[in-house]
C-alpha cells in the first residue's frame, strides 16, 4: 500500500501543474502494476498529528521529533507524519 499527501489546493499555478502531472504519473504507475494507493489530505495529516488542520511546518516537525524521529526537514517530517497517521488507520478526512 502506498500513501501520499493529497494536496487539494495550490496557490501557484506552476505548482498545481507539477502536482497534477506527478499525480497522473503515480496513478498510472500504481494502476498498471495493481499497487493499492491512497492520497491523504494534508489537512487530515496536520489535524491528526497536532490537533490543528492548519498547523505550520515547524509544528509538524516538533510533533514528529517528539515521537522519536530526528527529522531533518519538513519533507521528511511530512512523510513520517503520514506514516504515523496511517498506522492508526482510523482516519476521517478533513475538508
Amino acid at each position: 500500500m502506498v500513501y501520499f499527501e493529497e494536496v487539494r489546493r495550490h496557490i501557484r499555478i506552476d505548482a498545481a501543474h507539477v502536482y497534477g502531472g506527478l499525480l497522473a504519473t503515480l496513478t498510472a504507475l500504481y494502476e498498471y502494476h495493481q499497487i493499492p494507493y491512497e492520497g491523504i489530505p494534508v489537512g487530515t495529516i496536520k489535524k491528526k498529528m497536532t490537533g490543528k488542520g492548519n498547523a505550520s511546518k515547524e509544528e509538524i516537525i516538533k510533533v514528529v521529533c517528539a515521537k522519536g524521529h530526528a527529522s531533518c526537514d519538513d519533507n521528511e517530517a511530512d512523510a513520517l507524519a503520514t506514516l504515523h497517521v496511517m498506522k492508526g488507520k482510523e482516519i476521517r478526512h478533513v475538508n
